[in-house]
């Protein structure tokens, strides 16, 4: 299919007298983004609300295209101020459709602002970035223009960063079960057969990627996009780490391969308890504070930006695997082995009762016996 930059465009509208506009909606050009047409919709008094700049993205003709179309796409809308740093911007995302063919925001910013810089010599310039969507609902996926992605990762890396956090703390809780019973759990994992073992320890990868895309990808979230760049970015690391594991190319500096992807299937690797306390640590280490002055920092910027969101995307797959393994699969064995073991000691506990009440009736049978003779005897 089409790449993700053969799906972005930018657009830029010059709203010229502006203060002298009476008209209570302005359309602007149409523009081609992905294939799809477009126009920006503004009002300059308002829609439905009073003081405010309303700003929306529509789809152009939308009631000439075919029953059931619909545009996925990321968007930002921006309000120039002759100061850039002061400009006013918003991002959303969106699946347009007939009943939604425009989305935007009624309180894009209030009227009494626009006059404070973001109009010179009486235009008001409004730029537009478009981003149609190719997701894919059965895997992470690659889908912004890299210097749009750019852009977002400057805003929103803070916010993934958060995302991935709270998922691998999460888990870290749902994982203790596993230290806690070590010495069950390891008598457990040790009477399974080796086929057995390799059978728990993998999952197929389609399963699994399903599964993420599920968890992560929400499209009212505007940094969803930015979550699923990560893990896509994730994924091919892993990949990549596991075919230098290996093939014997693994260096000492690399990370720790926890999991390994290979022939379409994600496998835990090495000692369940060791990766139970890896895990239990600081999964997510802190970015490296290498921060300096000048204009090297600024270039290199960009580049630690997104390693830094591959790697979030890695650690945070490798949580997810490491506890679907853990808790979809061994814990529910693990827990169905330990009832049929409690169910056991019940039965061997009822059977060990019925064999003392039974061999205290024969006792108590025998002393009658023997009192009944007694008594003849001195009869």
């Amino acid at each position: 299919g089409p790449k993700p930059h053969e799906l972005y465009g930018k657009f830029t509208w010059k709203i010229e007298n502006f203060s002298e506009i009476s008209k209570r909606e302005l359309r602007s050009n149409v523009f081609d983004v992905g294939n799809y047409k477009w126009y920006i919709l503004v009002y300059p008094q308002g829609c439905d609300v009073c003081n405010h700049l309303s700003l929306f993205l529509c789809v152009a003709d939308y009631d000439k295209l075919l029953p059931g179309w619909s545009h996925f796409a990321q968007f930002t809308i921006a309000v120039v101020n002759k100061e850039p740093k002061k400009s006013k911007y918003s991002d959303t995302l969106h699946r347009f459709c007939k009943k939604e063919h425009d989305w935007g925001w009624k309180k894009f910013m209030e009227l009494s602002k626009v006059l404070d810089g973001f109009t010179v010599a009486d235009t008001l310039v409004i730029k537009a970035q478009v981003q149609v969507i190719l997701d894919k609902p059965s895997k992470p996926f690659r889908c912004l223009d890299p210097q749009y992605r750019r852009e977002l990762v400057r805003v929103y890396l803070a916010n993934v960063e958060g995302i991935c956090r709270r998922f691998c703390e999460d888990k870290k809780s749902r994982l203790a079960w596993a230290r806690e019973e070590v010495s069950s759990f390891r008598q457990f994992w040790g009477s399974l057969l080796p086929e057995q073992q390799r059978k728990f320890l993998t999952d197929k990868g389609e399963v699994i990627l399903k599964a993420v895309v599920k968890q992560f990808f929400n499209e009212k979230e505007v940094t969803s996009t930015l979550v699923m760049d990560a893990l896509y970015s994730g994924c091919k690391q892993i990949e990549e780490h596991s075919r230098a594991w290996l093939e014997g190319k693994y260096t000492e500096n690399a990370p720790v391969v926890l999991i390994k992807a290979e022939r379409s299937t994600f496998t835990l690797c090495g000692d369940l308890m060791d990766i139970v306390d890896r895990v239990q640590k600081d999964f997510i280490p802190a970015p490296k504070d290498d921060s300096k002055e000048g204009d090297d920092y600024r270039r290199d910027s960009i580049e630690r930006d997104e390693k830094r969101l591959a790697e979030l995307g890695r650690k945070t797959l490798e949580m997810f695997v490491i506890a679907h393994i853990f808790c979809e699969k061994l814990e529910i064995a693990y827990r169905e082995a330990e009832a049929l073991k409690r169910q056991d000691q019940l039965i061997a506990e009822e059977f060990e009762m019925a064999r003392l009440e039974e061999s205290k009736a024969q006792a108590k049978a025998q002393a009658d016996k023997e009192k009944k003779a007694k008594k003849k005897v001195r009869m």
